[in-house]
């Protein structure tokens, strides 16, 4: 595969990649999200929006055949980088050769839908900032973000490629169908913006919706991971019911109604409200009059 070598300009053109994947007969993954962004002025326009520099360390997620992997490099990052599919790191390998800092860690990023798997925590840094850059696997895309957010050291950044959906419940407000708990949980701390739109035609394969990038920054100032835990789990509970009013949810946890009123009544709500209808500051003053949590 020396033919995979990289130029001053960027990597080989597509057909030497293609050519390299049917020798080892490997076909897409759709359950895997193996969609590979071919553009290059797209990638370049990703690592811009992520604000990287040199010596900054990095995560990047789903590497594939390292088009952004590349250019991360490029840009002066230390980079940890995980893909799940050995044949799609073998290539990334031979592509980046050196090229810079790079850690490729062949594994499933996820030990489950709550956590990330531990070789990849044991990669990142226990303290100091580091930050996400990634064309994320649609399948994995909204587990993999809430889970690095509740990290002990979190990201201070984060910049991915996803499906548009998930970009706009990522930066939804309230009050709108998008609004839910992956809004709220990533919004607790990082301030998100849609950055920019990925046309389908960029990819190979050509996925049938429409992406976006979406950046979010962390907040100087972030909720305390007691609250911010039982928040999250208030707002599972509110958003399995999203259209019913917020008496009739609280009743149903707490058993009766006076219970739920009295809930309700310490927090400042009548009882008629919805919870697809409240801010992050409502939802915050409900879930501290919980009394669950006493």
């Amino acid at each position: 595969m020396s033919d995979l070598a990289p130029n001053e300009r960027g990597r080989p053109v597509w057909s030497v990649f293609k050519a390299a994947l049917e020798a080892q007969g490997f076909r897409p993954s759709r359950r895997l999200g193996q969609n590979f962004l071919l553009d290059e002025n797209m990638v370049r326009a990703i690592v811009r929006d992520s604000g990287i520099s040199a010596a900054d360390r990095v995560l990047e997620i789903g590497s594939g055949c390292g088009f952004l992997t590349l250019h991360l490099l490029r840009a002066g990052a230390a980079l940890v980088a995980v893909e799940i599919d050995p044949r799609l790191a073998e290539i990334t390998r031979t592509l980046l050769a050196g090229e810079g800092e790079l850690l490729l860690i062949e594994t499933d990023v996820l030990a489950s839908k709550h956590a990330l798997a531990p070789q990849v925590i044991a990669a990142l840094p226990a303290s100091g900032p580091w930050h996400m850059v990634a064309n994320l696997p649609y399948s994995v895309s909204g587990p993999v973000l809430a889970c690095a957010a509740e990290l002990l050291n979190p990201p201070q950044s984060m910049t991915v490629l996803v499906q548009r959906e998930v970009a706009q419940r990522i930066a939804a407000r309230p009050a709108t169908d998008a609004w839910g708990p992956l809004s709220i949980r990533l919004q607790l701390d990082y301030e998100p913006e849609i950055t920019r739109e990925v046309a389908p035609g960029l990819f190979w394969p050509r996925p049938q919706v429409a992406s976006s990038v979406v950046r979010l920054v962390r907040r100087r100032e972030t909720w305390p991971r007691a609250e911010r835990e039982a928040l999250s789990r208030l707002v599972d509970d509110l958003f399995q019911h999203r259209r019913q009013t917020l008496g009739r949810v609280l009743k149903d946890l707490l058993g009766t109604r006076a219970a739920a009123d009295a809930w309700l009544g310490a927090a400042g709500f009548s009882g008629t409200e919805r919870a697809e209808d409240l801010a992050l500051s409502d939802l915050a003053r409900i879930s501290s009059c919980d009394p669950r949590s006493r």
